[in-house]
């Protein structure tokens, strides 16, 4: 069995956007997430993945925030993408390949991996590139 187009789309306002799906499922926790995070790794992060597993370490990364709103995604037809530009710090000493990228909950440390994927093509960091999504860019599907 599979989603329905409407559930996957409904599914994905729920994650991204915090918006209810009536009768089913609220954003009303006593503390709900209001960003997730994207993080970029060195490799696959895996099916049993946390946001540390293979994440990049350049001096100065850091995990970027994207609010859970219409103006930090957005989702049309079971599809999600940034719906503004997602810039990581730039890198200030150290080298890193980024072949992968995440959205995730937790702003550092082991947060839970809600989506990965492969980039279209490695991104070689070094002294003063500063890695960034355009908007749009990222690309995020649940069929």
């Amino acid at each position: 069995m599979s989603k329905a187009n409407t559930f996957e789309n409904d599914l994905l306002k729920l994650i991204f956007n915090a918006t209810a799906i009536a009768n089913l499922a609220d954003n009303a926790a006593s503390s709900p997430v209001t960003n997730l995070y994207v993080s970029l790794h060195s490799a696959d992060p895996g099916e049993a993945a946390d946001q540390t597993t293979n994440e990049v370490a350049y001096t100065g990364y850091a995990r970027v925030a994207v609010a859970r709103t219409t103006g930090g995604w957005t989702v049309t037809n079971s599809d999600v993408t940034n719906a503004a530009a997602i810039t990581f710090p730039q890198c200030t000493g150290g080298t890193a390949t980024a072949t992968h990228v995440a959205v995730g909950t937790d702003a550092s440390g082991a947060g839970k991996v809600l989506y990965k994927g492969a980039l279209a093509a490695s991104l070689s960091i070094s002294l003063g590139i500063q890695p960034l999504f355009s908007a749009g860019a990222l690309d995020i599907s649940e069929d």
